[in-house]
């Protein structure tokens, strides 16, 4: 008997409502991908991404897309972590994210930790589209094993255009069958947690941000554009979640 990886898709659609609020004319799931609406906040409308099974295990496929339109203001997170488990179908899996933000629109994607388990391959691609003008604050976790096991392999790659600009192009592979050194000094240096933070703004045009260190573990780094990264390694989820936090305390 063939065992065939889950294919799932998630699409969700924020426009400008007339009103000074946002819609959600398009917030379609299926299978273990369920977007839900919850209560706005101001004009912005909030989506919560639910996991309604396991995964992604092995041979899986997920597809997220989020558009925002003009003057639409869009936050979206998760119910919880995202598991990268092994499964019975032998190989990758991935996780896609695609995300498209209008000039005057703004996006907070801010989904909780992806934990990679023992034995499991994830592939994670995030690409970000932003129009001249756009906003966004979009937050990466990645934890490599659950508490006191080995971690699965993780590559990820996080690509943000603006203008039809590429100003960040990055790609991160650890745990077992990534190249060598994953672990090492120069890239994890033993810590289990990683995480990226991207923020766009139109007035970092004017007032850019400077490059400076957040601690031993994170890092603040203008990118070509309007926009920033702040990297940062950690112990464990918690610590991540707390550098990532004050980092983005400080942006605003």
């Amino acid at each position: 008997m063939t065992v065939t990886g889950v294919r799932a898709t998630a699409r969700i659609v924020a426009r400008e409502d007339g009103r000074g609020g946002t819609a959600l004319p398009v917030l379609d799931g299926e299978g273990p991908l369920a977007p839900r609406r919850t209560r706005a906040s101001g004009a912005e409308a909030r989506v919560v991404l639910v996991g309604a099974m396991s995964g992604p295990l092995g041979g899986d496929r997920f597809d997220v897309t989020a558009e925002v339109g003009q003057g639409a203001r869009l936050h979206v997170g998760s119910a919880a972590a995202t598991i990268a488990l092994p499964g019975q179908r032998k190989g990758e899996s991935r996780y896609d994210v695609r995300l498209v933000v209008a000039e005057g629109g703004e996006l907070h994607w801010l989904p909780e930790q992806l934990i990679c388990a023992r034995g499991s391959d994830l592939y994670v691609s995030t690409r970000v589209d932003l129009a001249a003008g756009a906003r966004l604050v979009l937050r990466e976790e990645q934890v490599l094993g659950r508490t006191g096991e080995e971690p699965g392999r993780l590559t990820s790659r996080l690509t943000v255009r603006i203008a039809g600009r590429t100003v960040l192009d990055q790609e991160l592979a650890c745990g077992p069958g990534a190249p060598g050194g994953w672990d090492g000094p120069a890239v994890l240096a033993g810590h289990r947690a990683v995480g990226q933070l991207v923020v766009a703004r139109p007035e970092f045009e004017r007032e850019p941000v400077a490059p400076r260190m957040l601690g031993e573990g994170a890092a603040v780094a203008p990118l070509a554009g309007p926009a920033v990264l702040v990297t940062a390694v950690a112990a464990d989820a918690l610590r991540l979640r707390r550098v990532l936090d004050e980092a983005l305390a400080q942006l605003a």
